[in-house]
């Protein structure tokens, strides 16, 4: 990993190496654009992609989702329906490890327990004369959540949108995710959805998907909100259906930022750094800290580490082209970069990692301590995984119950309450010139 110096930069060229590209200015590698070219006949860009699918699936609805499904996917369900069926639940039971499933049900429950405690409260007040205000919070009526699929398998994703979803109230809850070549879903998902209370599954990924949850198709039904994480298409598709739709947040490749001192195992840290750097090959992995001998021994430590793993070329590529360790000259400074760079998963590894907790303004999640590792977030500790990437955690916050759930306000005067501020609503819309509006009030008064 590369190591710099913070006193041998000036504070632009500090800040420049945490800059981070914005979602849609991901560049795909050779792979995807040789795949774009023979799909679709064209070097399209993403944008290009995602506006193509969305407007089929929009127009053509279940013949367009499974159109594109055969064509990106490899899987045909054509003449066929792609929701999952009461028998391919019941065999993707039979076929999980019975330790794999309590390790899913002691996960669910310590993800429901965590969200419960998240619940907001309706509320009424009084206040003079009789008048009533307060807020209904309500759960959503139907959401629809993505999680991503094909080669690879996440029910740690599936747990952490649908928990939250059942936690508020939501009474449906549709699943997307993306099927192998065959037609199947990996067992261990599937068997997520039924434990966490995933009302329906559908075998689509990818803009077809959202673009089916958004919409609505023969077999989909219109949802009201979509959340979860995918690739760049996924989160171009979600930016498109905003506004039909609601949706959580526009993610991009998953990081790490670790904020250490001199106390700290360096053997953590390379373990730490390189759990998000095998993501993929834009996952960004981040030191900073006031050591620089601690500095030199992660960087050892994290080349030890990479040459045993499996997902070796992956993790190297991340640590090349996004992994960096900066020395800074103090804790001070270590935490207001950890700010100005908003990561997704900060962890502090200082001989008092509470001490620093006041000053973090911007971050997904943190982890304090040598023994909250990240994956620990990633599956079992109970808050949510899905989290603001990009820098994005300086205004969008983690999933969490009320991101399925929405606030309606109350408002009950009685005569003598209307009366008591009738002159200030009259001369407030008069000023705005919106006579009607006086006049509403002005009739009551009569």
């Amino acid at each position: 990993m590369k190591v710099v110096d913070t006193k041998d930069l000036s504070a632009r060229e500090v800040i420049n190496l945490l800059k981070k590209p914005a979602f849609d200015e991901v560049r795909l590698d050779d792979r995807v654009k040789a795949g774009i070219r023979r799909n679709f006949g064209a070097d399209l860009t993403a944008a290009q992609v995602v506006d193509k699918i969305v407007t089929a699936v929009r127009a053509g609805g279940d013949e367009a989702v499974a159109g594109f499904t055969k064509l990106i996917d490899g899987a045909d369900f054509s003449g066929k329906s792609f929701e999952v069926s009461p028998a391919e639940f019941t065999a993707a039971r039979k076929a999980v490890d019975d330790k794999v499933l309590a390790s899913i049900r002691l996960a669910i429950d310590n993800v429901r327990r965590y969200h419960t405690e998240q619940l907001p409260k309706s509320w009424l007040t009084y206040r003079e004369h009789g008048a009533i205000l307060g807020q209904n919070c309500l759960p959503l009526d139907r959401v629809g959540i993505y999680v991503p699929g094909g080669t690879a398998a996440y029910p740690s994703s599936v747990i952490m949108n649908a928990v939250p979803a059942v936690v508020a109230g939501v009474k449906e809850i549709l699943m997307a995710v993306p099927p192998a070549r065959d037609g199947s879903v990996n067992p261990y998902v599937l068997t997520a959805a039924r434990e966490a209370g995933v009302t329906r599954v559908f075998k689509a990924g990818g803009a077809q998907a959202v673009a089916a949850l958004a919409f609505g198709t023969e077999t989909v039904p219109k949802v009201d909100k979509i959340t979860g994480p995918g690739n760049i298409f996924v989160t171009l598709a979600k930016k498109a259906v905003y506004g039909y739709c609601d949706i959580d947040m526009l993610a991009g490749p998953s990081e790490i930022l670790i904020v250490a001192d001199h106390t700290a195992n360096a053997r953590y840290i390379a373990a730490d750094l390189l759990s998000q750097a095998e993501h993929d090959l834009l996952a960004s992995s981040i030191l900073i800290t006031d050591s620089p001998a601690l500095a030199g021994q992660v960087a050892a430590e994290v080349e030890a580490q990479l040459a045993v793993l499996p997902r070796q070329e992956i993790a190297a590529a991340a640590l090349t082209g996004n992994g960096l360790i900066i020395v800074v000259r103090d804790m001070a400074e270590a935490i207001e970069l950890a700010n100005a760079s908003a990561p997704e998963h900060l962890e502090i590894l200082t001989a008092d990692p509470f001490q620093q907790l006041p000053y973090v303004r911007h971050a997904g999640a943190v982890f304090l301590g040598p023994y909250s590792p990240e994956p620990l977030g990633d599956y079992l500790a109970g808050p949510n995984h899905v989290l603001p990437t990009g820098g994005t955690a300086r205004f969008y916050s983690v999933l969490n119950v009320e991101t399925f759930m929405k606030r309606t306000s109350i408002i009950a005067y009685t005569k003598a309450a209307l009366s008591g501020v009738s002159a200030d609503v009259i001369r407030l819309a008069t000023a705005e010139g919106l006579e009607a509006h006086a006049n509403a009030i002005r009739v009551r008064g009569e």
